[in-house]
């Protein structure tokens, strides 16, 4: 037990009563094929124990509001210390959370900001500074000896005027001087002064010298130009430097309260809530908070507006009478529609949207008022394909009211600070100065903030923003940034438990999260991570090999060591791997001299930089670049979302670019990403393919549910009849945690099966429905033999390396990467013309480089048969087995946006400028 935890006689799921000692204190990598059992091991096992062991240990008043745990399945396991898992489960929902609110980064900044930043009017930007009379008198009186000071007290502030009697008043308060618009006068003596020009007047209260023995004079003479000056004084001051009397003269302006001595506008006093989008005292109160409001969307709507007014209907209004079309005509006429929208200047845009204030009030007005006003459903379902997100003209997207932008660090706003990238800002705080009188507050704030900021970096996700929506993040995004907020937490004699932290990792950035995670290990914790990537298994201490095959044919522990140990065992398909006796086949590339192209020009979504893909049809393209370099943007949220409108009508908004050619040579565009395929335990491979359909129907079809006048939906656990009504056909409760994460248990009255018992007795070939979807796929391929519609489905899952999996498994517990796979066989087992375009986003992911091989065999069929197929890839395989590359970069960020090559994948090893040759090339 020493330095190891002990696991004896796991069987959780499919793990073959197993033994395995892991090592404390070191990285450790758990791999294996696709559902060899991995995950059972670290999670179903290691983090549940973990959690159950949390939970008994809190005191019984405490356990009574929690439900009790059920225990994995599992002998003993000793040794085990307090678990911390980081996986790979899907972005917050939530429009409120941010990437700085996540990682608590922003917690730090809104302290900082309201205990140590300055505050500036918001009308005109005057630093306003708040200070009692005592503290007033302290600060000038420590000003270097000899220094030369006026006190000045305020009467006009940049107002229009010959202000006579304000000059009256100071002459009769007992004032000899004045000082107008920068200039001392003898209150008899003051020139007579512009009506219409703007001045600035205060009464000169006092003359002196910093020097010993002042102090009463000094007091004296701020309490009397604080009582004129309303609670505002100010200084010109000159002093001495190096010895040496200077001719340069300084203002300084010290109030008693928060308010702008120029213009007079109030500031409240901020606070930390002041700066928090999710409390009603500093979220803006147009928006919410949310720094976005349902609008017509320009980006919608302009596109589509492209057309001279003299042919067909305008966008927003086709299907209109044509009396509502010849107003709306009117209301444009004054707009030249014989150049192309493209060419307008970005003035005249806004003025077509926005309106001239004479004849035409603008195009989004006229449509608001119409969406308010119509009452046909019909008419309000057509404008709504021009609604969206539009940016918050109140707060301009910073989600804030005015109070949060009235302080300033360093000369930034905290939404101008937020919307820096990760990297920008850690350098902006190495940079940053305070005041003597702020620097104690400042210095442990700033402190934390660069800690968890330079965590950031080296998990590879520094070019994201701190106001970045989390909901916006890819699964491998959101766990880094997770993992950096488990590091910055700076606990020890802790076990770690990560699942494929590599996800969407460029191999340049893999080596540096290798060293976050060992600096991780380094300070006294477990970290123990299910991993694929060559790159990991190399650099672990101690390698846990599971296998040899998914499903029933794995759950056993085919090898354990290091890396070295794996790699020299025969038994081990990882170590063949390891050892280079087993590599994916380089298949000769097919030419694309002469085939169709697919060109989308001029895409400048996000960081895209005026961005061109050239996608030859016909052919295996894979569109690569590091984290954040633009791939997401320019494939999925640009190309896919435009083919969908332009192929299939739907209403999803494409980001911006100029052209698209080549559309007319494809029939279908099919995207397959990671999203999960349901968000209910009800939800499983049957139900999305939509083989459930036909297997109920099947059962349905039998002598006994015949006989009891049973129809399909008495075997549907989505409606009520033939399901468990104690857990609602989920077959698992859900138990909430509280601040851990909810957890599912098996169902107390049906164990899993899902149905009641009267449904369970109609059995076909001796089984329920509930032991059909305990099935693998791989089983029920030969079960339902007889069944095309349902075989060719189920053989397509079998094509992709999903034999392992049961055909019932709640989709809840499924990876984004068997998720991605199970879209893609229901993909498969349709017919297709040859001309479909599938786009991928990184079909890799929780694939085994065995499951690689699978996975690219049944790619490269689809582009045998005339398809096309665009990935979104990392994984050195698919690289090299792509006809054709499209590398994005340099880097990520602001730094990326970029198309850096475009050709052959053979010939990118020659490209300097992109990362991914460079590793080709050094690599390989």
């Amino acid at each position: 037990m020493n330095g190891h935890i002990r696991i004896r006689g796991a069987r959780t799921h499919n793990l073959a009563n197993i033994d395995v000692d892991i090592p404390r204190n070191q990285l450790v990598v758990i791999t294996g094929v696709s559902g060899s059992g991995k995950s059972s091991l670290a999670f179903d096992t290691l983090l549940a124990e973990g959690q159950r062991q949390y939970i008994d240990s809190l005191s019984v008043y405490t356990r009574q509001f929690f439900d009790q745990l059920e225990r994995p399945d599992v002998d003993s396991i000793e040794g085990l210390q307090p678990a911390v898992a980081v996986d790979q489960s899907v972005g917050s929902h939530n429009a409120r959370s941010t990437v700085g609110t996540v990682t608590e980064v922003y917690d730090h900044l809104r302290v900082l900001f309201s205990r140590a930043g300055t505050l500036a009017c918001a009308e005109c930007g005057t630093v306003i500074e708040q200070q009692s009379p005592a503290e007033i008198e302290e600060s000038i009186g420590a000003m270097p000896m000899d220094a030369r000071v006026m006190i000045v007290a305020p009467l006009v502030r940049g107002r229009k005027g010959k202000h006579s009697e304000v000059l009256d008043s100071a002459r009769k308060a007992g004032f000899a001087r004045v000082r107008i618009d920068g200039v001392t006068y003898p209150i008899d003596e003051v020139p007579e002064l512009g009506a219409r020009k703007i001045h600035d007047i205060s009464a000169v209260v006092d003359r002196i010298v910093i020097r010993e023995g002042i102090e009463n004079r000094l007091a004296e003479s701020v309490r009397l130009a604080l009582k004129h000056g309303d609670g505002v004084l100010e200084i010109v001051y000159q002093i001495r430097e190096n010895g040496e009397k200077s001719d340069v003269w300084k203002e300084r302006v010290f109030s008693t309260h928060f308010a702008c001595h120029r213009c007079g506008t109030s500031v409240a006093e901020v606070e930390p809530r002041t700066f928090s989008f999710n409390s009603p005292y500093g979220a803006c109160a147009e928006c919410g908070g949310l720094g976005v409001n349902e609008g017509f969307d320009p980006e919608m709507v302009l596109p589509d507006l492209t057309m001279s007014l003299s042919g067909g209907a305008i966008a927003p209004w086709r299907g209109d009478s044509k009396t509502r079309q010849q107003k709306h005509r009117k209301l444009l006429e004054a707009f030249d529609w014989d150049q192309p929208l493209e060419s307008w200047s970005e003035e005249k845009r806004q003025k077509l949207l926005t309106g001239d204030g004479k004849k035409f009030h603008g195009l989004l007005l006229e449509l608001e008022i119409e969406w308010a006003g119509t009452k046909s459903d019909k008419r309000r379902a057509h404008l709504s394909e021009f609604r969206g997100e539009v940016v918050c003209a109140d707060c301009n997207g910073s989600r804030l009211g005015p109070a949060a932008r009235t302080s300033r660090v360093g000369g930034l706003a905290i939404e101008e600070l937020t919307s820096l990238t990760i990297a920008a800002t850690r350098k902006f705080f190495e940079t940053v100065e305070f005041d003597v009188e702020r620097q104690p507050i400042a210095t442990p704030l700033v402190r934390e903030i660069q800690h968890r900021l330079k965590f950031l970096e080296k998990a590879g996700v520094g070019y994201l923003t701190l106001a970045r929506r989390a909901d916006t993040l890819s699964g491998g995004e959101l766990q880094r940034v997770r993992l950096a907020s488990a590091i910055g937490s700076g606990l020890v004699g802790v076990m770690y438990l990560l699942d494929e932290p590599s996800i969407g990792l460029h191999p340049r950035d893999n080596g540096r999260l290798i060293e976050t995670l060992r600096e991780l290990q380094q300070q006294g914790n477990s970290v123990i991570v299910v991993e694929h990537e060559e790159a990991f298994m190399r650099e672990a201490d101690y390698l846990v090999d599971c296998g040899p095959g998914a499903g029933r044919a794995g759950g056993h522990i085919v090898a354990t060591g290091t890396p070295t140990e794996v790699a020299e065992c025969e038994k081990s398909l990882t170590g063949r791997y390891l050892s280079n006796n087993q590599s994916t086949e380089i298949r000769t590339p097919r030419k694309a001299l002469k085939t169709k192209r697919l060109v989308l020009e001029g895409a400048t979504l996000h960081n895209l930089k005026d961005a061109t893909l050239d996608i030859p049809l016909g052919l295996f393209t894979c569109v690569t670049g590091v984290s954040g370099s633009g791939k997401s943007s320019l494939v999925i949220e640009t190309l896919a979302r435009q083919l969908a409108r332009q192929l299939h009508g739907a209403v999803a908004k494409p980001g911006p670019f100029r052209s698209l050619r080549g559309t007319a040579a494809l029939d279908r565009a099919v995207l397959v990403d990671q999203s999960p395929i349901g968000r209910t335990p009800r939800s499983n491979a049957a139900t999305y393919t939509g083989i459930f359909d036909d297997i109920r129907k099947i059962f349905a079809g039998t002598k006994l549910a015949r006989q009891r006048g049973w129809k399909t939906g008495r075997f549907s656990f989505n409606v009520q009849g033939g399901r468990c009504e104690e857990c609602q056909g989920q077959g698992l409760k859900k138990v909430e945690m509280n601040f851990l994460p909810d957890l599912f248990i098996e169902c107390p009255v049906c164990h899993g099966a899902r149905f009641n018992r009267e449904t369970l007795r109609v059995t076909y070939r001796d089984k329920s429905i509930a032991d059909v979807l305990a099935l693998s796929i791989g089983e029920a391929v030969e079960f339902f033999t007889n069944f095309a519609s349902v075989k060719r489905i189920l053989q397509a899952l079998v094509d992709v390396g999903l034999d392992y999996l049961p055909l019932g498994q709640p989709s809840t517990t499924l990876s984004g990467g068997e998720a991605q796979r199970i879209k893609l066989a229901t993909e498969l087992g349709r017919p297709t013309s040859g001309h479909t375009l599938y786009i991928l986003d990184e079909p890799t992911t929780g694939l085994h480089p065995y499951n690689v091989e699978q996975l690219l065999s049944v790619l490269h069929q689809l582009v045998d048969a005339g398809n096309t197929v665009v990935v979104i890839e990392h994984q050195t395989s698919v690289m090299r087995s792509a006809d054709w590359i499209i590398d994005l970069g340099p880097d990520g960020g602001s730094d990326g946006g970029q198309v850096i090559y475009t050709g052959p994948a053979a010939e990118i090893a020659d490209c300097e400028e992109s990362h991914t040759g460079r590793w080709l090339r050094n690599h390989l």
